[in-house]
């Protein structure tokens, strides 16, 4: 699996056939993890902090996804004893939707799928030196002033379009950086946090975060941050020769043939 030298890479194909396979396999596994995250958050679209949460107590945040937001009400909650602590039963007065076991099932698979790929790009990055070659910035690289420079580029639409795989720019090392290393394996322990099963063996897992529910939350915010990454990722590829992008990541064609 040793990587080519660097000087290939650049006159050769832009990423290596391990760098695409497990590219689009990650890319496969989140998109499923998206939809059907999306569907189980619409049975309970409300977050919470802490270890518990339920109807009856006061959110964080409401996500108006699903009927199942800000619903009908319920009907008059039912003390199970007589002193003011006493937990409280109530019934809803409306048909809610939790249509959700298909995507739990799915939602489980393609995380086990993605933490299996997503092992072996680590290992593999790190034994090839793929990760220090492309995606660790050089200490010269990181002042305010280049970091700037290339948001204001960004922000611009000035990125030239891309002539070599292997030369990444500043922010684009930078992204690739926190996503690999920080987004998705945060990602991957909140999953591991809110599982029951994993939990019952490592019930530190959901301690580490301040509770189930608060797990949860943050789950849900790593998502939207990885969703927003993708959505610039795509504008990024688009504006930097779709064309070439995608024949560097899917067939490894090297760019000098384009």
């Amino acid at each position: 699996m040793a990587e080519q030298p660097e000087s290939t890479i650049q006159a050769g194909t832009a990423h290596a056939g391990w760098v695409r396979v497990s590219h689009w396999i990650v890319t496969a596994s989140f998109l499923t993890l998206a939809s059907t995250g999306i569907v189980i958050l619409m049975a309970h679209p409300r977050l919470y902090w802490g270890e518990v949460g339920n109807d009856l107590t006061p959110a964080l945040l409401e996500l108006p996804i699903s009927r199942n937001h800000r619903h009908g009400g319920w009907e008059k909650s039912v003390p199970f004893f007589q002193d003011a602590a006493s937990p409280v039963s109530a019934n809803r007065t409306y048909a809610i939707f939790n249509q959700n076991g298909w995507g739990r099932s799915l939602h489980f698979l393609a995380a086990w799928l993605l933490v299996l790929i997503g092992a072996i790009y680590l290992l593999a990055g790190v034994f090839t030196g793929h990760f220090r070659r492309r995606i660790l910035p050089r200490s010269a690289e990181l002042t305010l002033e280049l970091l700037w420079r290339d948001m204001v580029d960004h922000v611009r639409l000035r990125t030239k379009a891309s002539k070599d795989g292997s030369h990444y720019g500043l922010l684009q090392k930078c992204s690739y950086f926190a996503v690999v290393f920080l987004a998705l394996p945060l990602e991957v322990l909140t999953g591991l946090a809110m599982s029951p099963a994993i939990t019952a063996a490592y019930p530190f897992l959901s301690g580490i975060f301040g509770g189930h529910q608060s797990a949860r939350t943050i789950h849900f915010m790593v998502f939207v941050t990885l969703m927003l990454f993708l959505l610039v990722h795509i504008v990024m590829v688009i504006q930097t020769g779709f064309r070439r992008q995608m024949s560097a990541m899917t067939f490894g064609k090297s760019y000098e043939n384009e």
